[in-house]
C-alpha cells in the first residue's frame, strides 16, 4: 500500500468508525492527535454539544482532536456519571453489577481540553443561539444535541409516577438495579411480564436480549418461574431465528412469546396489564413504554418528524428543522438501529462534518460507517449482528451495503468478543 493509500484508508477508517468494530487506533496515534489540542491556543468559535452519552461525549472529544484544538468544545450534562446501557441487561443475570458499568467524565475533559458543564438545559433560543440552564447560560456558534430518548406516558399516564414500583430500566442506573432486586425477591414459580414497545425504539434486541437475561437466572436460581414477553410488534424485530432457537434449546418452556400484544392498561398495585387479547398478572411487572427524542431536542423545536423523532441531514447531521443545529444518536429518524455502536458512528460524521463547515470548507459528500450489536443469551454466550451503511446520495439516507451479517449460533467466543467490544467502546468514548 503506497503512502497515498495509506492516508486515505487511515482517514476513512476513523471517518468510518471501524475502530469500534475489527480495527482499534493506537494509543498512541490518539494522545498525538489529543497533543495537537495543546499546540493550537487560536479559538475559531464554540460548539456546544447537549449531552453526555456515547454519541455526545463522541463528537465533543473527535471535533476538539480534528480541529486541532481551534474550536471549543463545551459539554452540558447533568449526570454525575456515566452508566452504560450496553450490556446492563447483563445486571439483571447477575454476571454483572451496575458498578461494572459505571464511569467518570473527568479523562475527558483532562485529555482534550472539553469545557463540562454540569447542568440541565431549560430554555434554548435558536435565533439568538443562547441556552438557558438552571444554573447559568451559555451561546454556541454551532450546537450538537445528543439527548437520547424520553419515554412516552401518553396512553399509560399512571405509569410515571410508578417507577419504583413497575420501573422501565430502559435507562441503564438505578431502575436497573431496582427491577433485578425484584427478580431476587420473587418466589420460584413466579410471573416475570414484560413488553416490547411497538419499532422503532432504542435498541432492537435489547428486549429479547432482557428476556434471555431473565431466564438465565430463573433457570439457575427458579426454574419453576416462567417469562411472558408482550410484543406490540408482530414479530421479533432482530436476530429472530437466533432468538427463537435459544428459546427453545436453552429455555425450554419458560419464555412464551406473544405478538401483536399492545399494552392498553395497567393496574400497579396488582401488577395486572391488560392488551387487546387478554389480562396478564404479574409477580414481577416490567413496562417498557414508548419513547422519543430527548427533552433538548423538544426544547430546540428540531423534533420534527412526528413531534417524535429529529429529520437530519445524513451528511452533516444538521436538522432540517433549524439551522446550525446538528442532532446525533437515539433521537435522530433515520430507519437504522438506534444502537451506541451506530451513536458513536453518527457523532464521527457529524464532527467531521462540523470541523469542515467552521473551516468554511465542504463536508464528506458520502459517509460510511458500520454498526454491530452483540447480544448476550446467558452469562457467557453473545450473537451479533454487523452492518455496513453508504449514504445513497439519491435517497439522502444511509442504505444498508452489501456485507455484514448475522451470527450462526450464541457462543462463548462471541461473548469474548461481545466484552472486548464493550471494553473498546468505553475506551474510545470516554478517554
Amino acid at each position: 500500500m503506497n503512502n497515498v493509500k495509506r492516508r486515505a484508508f487511515i482517514k476513512n477508517t476513523i471517518k468510518a468508525g471501524f475502530s469500534l468494530g475489527a480495527v482499534s487506533l493506537a494509543p498512541s496515534f490518539l494522545t498525538a492527535c489529543a497533543g495537537l489540542n495543546k499546540q493550537n491556543t487560536k479559538t475559531i468559535g464554540r460548539v456546544v454539544v447537549i449531552g453526555g452519552g456515547y454519541a455526545g461525549l463522541t463528537a465533543a472529544k473527535y471535533i476538539r482532536i480534528w480541529s486541532a484544538g481551534s474550536i471549543e468544545v463545551m459539554v452540558i450534562e447533568k449526570s454525575s456519571q456515566f452508566v452504560s446501557c450496553p450490556l446492563s441487561n447483563l445486571v439483571l443475570g447477575g454476571s454483572k453489577s451496575i458498578h461494572d458499568l459505571t464511569f467518570g467524565y473527568d479523562l475527558v475533559q483532562k485529555n482534550h481540553g472539553v469545557t463540562w458543564i454540569k447542568d440541565e438545559v431549560t430554555t434554548i433560543d435558536t435565533t439568538t443561539k443562547k441556552i438557558t440552564m438552571k444554573r447559568g447560560e451559555v451561546s454556541y456558534d454551532r450546537l450538537i444535541i445528543a439527548p437520547g430518548i424520553d419515554m412516552m406516558y401518553d396512553t399509560l399516564p399512571n405509569l410515571e409516577t410508578a417507577q419504583q414500583e413497575i420501573p422501565h430500566a430502559w435507562k441503564a442506573g438505578w431502575q436497573t438495579v431496582n427491577l433485578r432486586k425484584q427478580l431476587e425477591a420473587m418466589p420460584d414459580g413466579g410471573v416475570f411480564v414484560m413488553n416490547v414497545p411497538r419499532a422503532p425504539y432504542r435498541c432492537p434486541p435489547g428486549p429479547y436480549e432482557r428476556a434471555s437475561q431473565v431466564a438465565s437466572y430463573l433457570k439457575a436460581h427458579k426454574p419453576k418461574s416462567k417469562i411472558i414477553v408482550l410484543d406490540a410488534n408482530a414479530e421479533i424485530t432482530s436476530k429472530k431465528g437466533l432468538f427463537t432457537k435459544v428459546w427453545v434449546d436453552i429455555y425450554p418452556g419458560m419464555v412464551d412469546y406473544r405478538p401483536n400484544n399492545i399494552i392498553a392498561e395497567v393496574d400497579v398495585k396488582t401488577k395486572t396489564v391488560k392488551t387487546d387479547f387478554e389480562t396478564v398478572t404479574a409477580s414481577v411487572l416490567n413496562i417498557i413504554p414508548p419513547q422519543r427524542a430527548g427533552k433538548p431536542a423538544q426544547l430546540a423545536g428540531v423534533d420534527n418528524a412526528d413531534k417524535r423523532w429529529c429529520e437530519v441531514s445524513f451528511i452533516t447531521y444538521e436538522s432540517t428543522a433549524v439551522p446550525n443545529i446538528h442532532v446525533i444518536g437515539d433521537a435522530i429518524d433515520s430507519n437504522l438501529p438506534k444502537s451506541a455502536h451506530m451513536a458513536t458512528n453518527q457523532a464521527r460524521i457529524c464532527a467531521s462534518a462540523v470541523v469542515e463547515l467552521m473551516f468554511n470548507r465542504t463536508p464528506d459528500p458520502a459517509p460510511v460507517f458500520a454498526n454491530t450489536c452483540y447480544s448476550f443469551v446467558s452469562d457467557k454466550e453473545a450473537m451479533h449482528v454487523a452492518t455496513v451503511y453508504r449514504f445513497d446520495t439519491n435517497k439522502k439516507i444511509m442504505v444498508a451495503a452489501e456485507g455484514g451479517g448475522v451470527s450462526l449460533k450464541p457462543s462463548v467466543q462471541e461473548g469474548d468478543y461481545a466484552q472486548a467490544w464493550a471494553a473498546n467502546i468505553w475506551s474510545d468514548v470516554l478517554t
